[in-house]
């Protein structure tokens, strides 16, 4: 019987592989670029050359989004908070979608210098943008002069286009998740610098190295994007609701604890 069992389990764990190596190829993360573009540290990722195509390995790339995810659960259950990085047309409507699901920051519009390596002066940007809008709020600008609230709400849409996805982002983040990061190098750099762990997706023309948690993908291809940033996501979201079932427990223990300490008081 326990043969039996552990060779049940094999063979669900065999086919669920299997359908996610089918999934991944559906998805076209296992095309890279042309060979001439191979960046030499990503040779260990790619299986094949298809038509002067490098195609990674798709079983390295399962194997490796299982670590990313495992972290970023862990990261999220211990109450820690990740910053989305997707700058390019291609991944910002996944990036923002994932941002939104998880409750994160984002930036999909130019990475702003100094986000990570000089947080107050940008975080001063995000206040300056969320005092227009409470002021709009209690209709506060309507003393001042048409002219006048026209340059506020320049001011305010110049700040929203490129902070509004900062909001949330009321502290340096525990992680950043970067979809391309040879077009986003600037914010690897400063990830880097701030000792920030990376999770991002390096496509074979990627140096991997500098990165902590890389996932073998390619970063161009919407289907691929939307699949890696879906999957980043939902593990991020069960590490929030391990983090609420803890705090739920604690508060539970707590309760008790008082209610039993009240009632040893009670003559």
């Amino acid at each position: 019987m326990i043969w039996t069992d552990e060779a049940d389990r094999e063979l669900k764990v065999a086919d669920a592989l299997q359908d996610e190596i089918q999934a991944l190829m559906k998805a076209g993360a296992h095309i890279g670029h042309v060979k001439s573009k191979t960046h030499p540290a990503m040779r260990p990722f790619i299986f094949t050359t298809r038509n002067n195509i490098e195609i990674i390995d798709v079983l390295k790339t399962a194997e490796y989004l299982a670590k990313a995810e495992t972290f970023l659960r862990s990261v999220a259950a211990r109450g820690g908070m990740a910053l989305w990085v997707g700058t390019k047309p291609s991944a910002r409507q996944a990036v923002e979608g994932a941002a939104a699901a998880t409750n994160m920051p984002h930036v999909t519009g130019r990475w702003i210098g100094g986000l990570l390596t000089n947080f107050r002066v940008i975080s001063r940007q995000v206040a300056e943008m969320e005092d227009i809008e409470k002021r709009k709020a209690n209709r506060d600008l309507e003393k001042y002069t048409k002219q006048e609230r026209a340059r506020i709400d320049d001011k305010y849409q110049s700040l929203l286009k490129v902070y509004g996805g900062l909001r949330l982002l009321r502290r340096l983040p525990d992680a950043v998740i970067i979809i391309d990061t040879v077009h986003d190098h600037i914010a690897v750099g400063e990830a880097r610098r701030m000792k920030i762990p990376i999770v991002a997706l390096v496509d074979t023309n990627t140096d991997p190295r500098p990165i902590q948690y890389p996932v073998p993908s390619n970063d161009d291809v919407r289907l691929a994007v939307q699949y890696m940033t879906h999957r980043m996501a939902e593990a991020l979201k069960l590490g929030v609701e391990e983090a609420t079932r803890a705090a739920a427990t604690a508060k539970a223990e707590k309760d008790k604890a008082e209610a039993a300490t009240a009632e040893e008081k009670t003559p």
